[in-house]
């Protein structure tokens, strides 16, 4: 893992990345080598032209962009297929290619790009599919999967071990369990040590890469700490859970979250600095949405008041930054009587109070465009927690602990939580989604809400079932 602002990025991510975008640069050189009015020494950098240097290096930015916006590197959160993955690259490709043939175009050179672009995407398809073959040949045969050794044999323990043994960036090897006193006994077939043998010579002869303490109560010798301190010192992470969730996973737990950790942790800083560039960037970024979206937005209303009788704009109470009510606007995509009889109830997937047009602006988020609006009121932010009904927060303030910590910032049109999380309409969905908005409290930053910002649009296209 890599931390980036707060954030951490796995290292994999990061290294595809960088070389997909090496594959495109070479791409643009390998094709405008072929060109017959050109001539330069493929190997030699300083003989190539300056300003095809540039050219290549703007497309590989470009095609680094739409594959990030295309949900290439979301592995971590969404399980894609390699057929899927090519697939969004293709589109991805397509959209890169007919940007730069448009670019070349405008300046009297359409031959000359059609010419170009053909043998670029040809290359980086074969560039692309290279990068996936060597780095699952080096994950699987040379680095292997991160080993871990669990200190604890209760149910954090036995949830912990089936979230790592999953696939996923976060997936490690579990060499077995250390156990701690007065926990329950582990499924026949775990690999379980003595207590005789020290944590640090089961790291050193198991060569573990990392420690994770899944025990809830470390107080009164459970937990060996020195024997813990002694594998810091000897340079392997030690981990709680929430640490390792945090890390890895993107998401606090609060089965076994402490006050203390939130008090004495870093994060969750909201800064007059981070409010301000916050706040400009939700102004400048929702009125030029605003702008780009308004014929949309004129069909959509149109379309909603041929569709079914009833307001065009839904407007739902719901509580914001502080605790404090506000009115959230909505596209309405529910019949007018959806809740007649003034129960509040939670929205749910086949929701048969859905109209037609509604089911369709739901999939494609357009429901949400007006919440710009509250935006530029200043009442929500572009990312932040989804804001909930003053009756669920009542609700949820009693079942999920420290709800209220997603009050301390401005609710979100999206979230960390919603390109993360599936559809979800329960309690046991809100507390799942409260994780993740934990993680994006803690840790928010410019650069988190720009990748939020790029993974909804991922999640909008190909419908990955995020809320």
């Amino acid at each position: 893992m890599v931390k980036v602002f707060q954030h951490h990025i796995p290292l994999s991510a990061l290294a595809e990345l960088l070389a997909d975008g090496i594959f495109c640069f070479l791409a643009v050189l390998l094709a405008a080598q072929g060109l017959s009015d050109l001539s330069f020494d493929f190997f030699t950098l300083g003989a190539l032209p300056a300003q095809l240097l540039l050219h290549a290096a703007a497309f590989a930015l470009l095609m680094s962009l739409l594959y990030s916006v295309f949900g290439i590197y979301r592995s971590s959160a969404v399980t894609v297929s390699l057929a899927a993955l090519l697939s969004r690259a293709f589109l991805a490709i397509l959209v890169g290619a007919g940007i730069a043939y448009a670019a070349i175009s405008a300046g009297g050179l359409s031959g000359r790009a059609r010419e170009l672009l053909f043998p670029v995407v040809v290359y980086m398809l074969l560039g692309l599919v290279l990068v996936r073959i060597v780095f699952h040949v080096v994950r699987r045969s040379v680095v292997g999967s991160p080993r871990v050794l669990i200190v604890g044999t209760g149910k954090e323990a036995m949830s912990i071990a089936a979230d790592l043994r999953s696939p996923g960036r976060a997936h490690r090897a579990v060499v077995g369990f250390y156990p701690a006193g007065g926990e329950g006994k582990l499924s026949p077939g775990e690999k379980i040590f003595s207590r005789d043998v020290s944590v640090s010579s089961i790291v050193k002869r198991m060569q573990v890469d990392e420690v994770i303490v899944a025990v809830r109560e470390q107080r009164g010798g459970a937990v060996p700490m020195d024997q813990l301190l002694d594998c810091r010192l000897q340079g392997t992470p030690v981990l709680d859970l929430a640490g390792f969730y945090e890390r890895a996973k993107g998401q606090v737990p609060t089965e076994s979250l402490k006050a203390s950790w939130l008090v004495y942790g870093h994060g969750f800083v909201q800064g007059s600095v981070r409010t301000a560039v916050k706040r400009t960037f939700d102004v400048v970024c929702s009125a030029l949405l605003l702008a780009l979206a308004s014929p949309v937005m004129l069909v959509t209303a149109v379309l909603i008041r041929l569709d079914s009788p009833g307001s065009v704009i839904y407007r739902q109470e719901r509580v914001g930054l502080g605790g404090r009510k506000f009115m959230c606007l909505k596209f309405r995509s529910m019949r007018n009587d959806a809740e007649g009889d003034g129960v509040a109830r939670w929205a749910s997937k086949n929701d048969a109070r859905v109209t037609r047009v509604g089911a369709f602006i739901r999939k494609c988020r357009i429901d949400e465009l007006p919440q710009l609006i509250s935006v530029l009121k200043g009442e929500m932010s572009l990312v932040g927690p989804r804001p909930e009904r003053p009756s669920f927060v009542e609700q949820l303030r009693e079942q999920v602990p420290f709800y209220d910590i997603r009050h301390s910032v401005k609710p979100g049109v999206t979230g960390w939580a919603q390109v993360r999380y599936s559809y979800g309409a329960s309690v046991e969905d809100a507390r799942r989604k409260h994780e993740y908005d934990l993680y994006y409290v803690k840790n928010n930053s410019l650069f988190l809400d720009l990748l939020v910002l790029i993974e909804t649009v991922s999640v909008v296209l190909f419908r990955e079932g995020a809320q």
